[in-house]
């Protein structure tokens, strides 16, 4: 389901992520991106915005992921940020944190790490940079 934020203002992907490509570096955006490739760095979008991300069973992440409305059905290998909805589906795979304001799982979705319910309020942590990350 392509770009399932029913809710969002502009429920249309600007950005698509071919599942040839893999992308090295940060991603900031606004609006809609949809993956089928992978990404070796954070993927952020506008807190207050109605952007979301749409990950494909063959997409995947190598970082943070910062976006109000999310749809995981590949990989990511990282903390997930959803400030609005975060949506597991059957092949997500997330080694990482989930923090969510509203969340909704499949069977067969997997989560290695917590998950953390934080209301609209909750003042979000700063991205720390993926190369930073492996020093630490």
């Amino acid at each position: 389901m392509l770009g399932s934020g029913k809710s969002s203002k502009s429920a249309r992907v600007q950005t698509l992520i071919g599942a040839e490509t893999e992308l090295h570096g940060d991603i900031y955006f606004h609006g809609g991106i949809h993956v089928d490739g992978r990404i070796k760095g954070n993927v952020v979008a506008d807190d207050g915005s109605a952007s979301f991300l749409n990950l494909s069973e063959t997409g995947s992440v190598e970082g943070e992921v910062r976006v109000p409305n999310i749809t995981l059905n590949g990989t990511v290998k990282g903390d997930v940020h959803a400030s609005e909805k975060v949506e597991l589906a059957s092949h997500a795979r997330v080694i990482g944190n989930v923090f969510y304001n509203l969340i909704e799982m499949a069977i067969g979705a997997e989560v290695n790490g917590n998950l953390v319910h934080r209301s609209e309020s909750s003042e979000p942590s700063p991205v720390v940079p993926l190369d930073l990350k492996e020093n630490v």
